[in-house]
């Protein structure tokens, strides 16, 4: 009898496939069973976007100084700062300063009398026109056109300290001894530097990348610190800044700075 060559195919075809596919199928379904993410659930994770990134920081809520030293904890934990016990080698991305220090234009000796007392979380303030990018002989550090985050980049960073010399506030940190060693508790999925290179706080862009707010907004009780599109009338930075009256560190500079202080 003879044997219908097109036929014959076909049923090798159905075969050969279901042998093939039922091994896949059962290590399909040993993968379901160990819970594992899989990468269209990765998709699934998108990242948080604005047009120009702002920071509101609540000054009545900062009379509260665990609240401010919760936020730096958190940044430093998150960013691998190191820790050291001397003032000069100290490597710092939001800290606490005096707020006659952090306001020197706004301090008089009339002041209220809690102004005396309260500790002002102190960061980069991601200038919209920031003196520290213009110095920069390598592009190491830069601004962002689609956020307005100022970058560093520490691979390209020789050292040099010209942003440390620009920068009005005090935000950036010059590594003087091998960092690695001093961190209290490292964070594997966040790079650590090394001697000879300066950083700064970066608003948190690879949390942000992730849909994360920063971490210092993240762990601040009662909304002391609030993050948004300062571009987007409906945020919430911009209510705020529309109901209360503000601060801005030395803003007759000319740098922009785009974090603000309620009072």
């Amino acid at each position: 009898m003879a044997v219908d060559r097109r036929k014959f195919l076909k049923a090798a075809g159905l075969v050969a496939f279901g042998v093939a596919a039922s091994p896949l199928t059962s290590a399909a379904q040993e993968v379901d069973s160990l819970n594992l993410i899989k990468p269209e659930e990765l998709l699934q994770e998108k990242p948080l976007t604005a047009k120009r990134w702002a920071m509101v920081i609540d000054l009545k809520k900062c009379l509260d100084h665990e609240n401010v030293k919760d936020c730096a904890k958190a940044c430093h934990e998150e960013h691998n700062v190191p820790f050291f016990d001397n003032p000069k080698d100290e490597i710092k991305w939001i800290w606490d300063e005096e707020f006659h220090n952090a306001f020197h234009e706004a301090n008089h000796e009339h002041i209220a009398e809690k102004y005396h007392h309260i500790k002002v979380p102190v960061l980069c303030n991601h200038c919209d026109n920031p003196p520290c990018v213009r110095v920069c002989p390598t592009q190491a550090t830069w601004r962002r056109e689609k956020d307005g985050i100022v970058m560093m980049d520490w691979h390209r960073c020789i050292g040099c300290r010209y942003c440390i010399v620009a920068c009005p506030y005090g935000s950036r940190s010059f590594n003087w001894r091998d960092p690695r060693p001093h961190i209290e508790k490292i964070n594997e999925n966040f790079p650590r530097r090394m001697r000879g290179v300066v950083e700064k706080c970066t608003f948190c862009e690879e949390r942000l990348a992730k849909g994360q707010i920063p971490a210092c907004v993240e762990v601040a009780k009662n909304d002391a610190i609030v993050f948004g599109d300062l571009e987007d009338p409906n945020s919430k930075v911009r209510e705020l800044l529309r109901e209360r009256f503000s601060l801005r560190r030395k803003a007759a500079l000319g740098t922009q700075p785009e974090v603000y202080y309620l009072v």
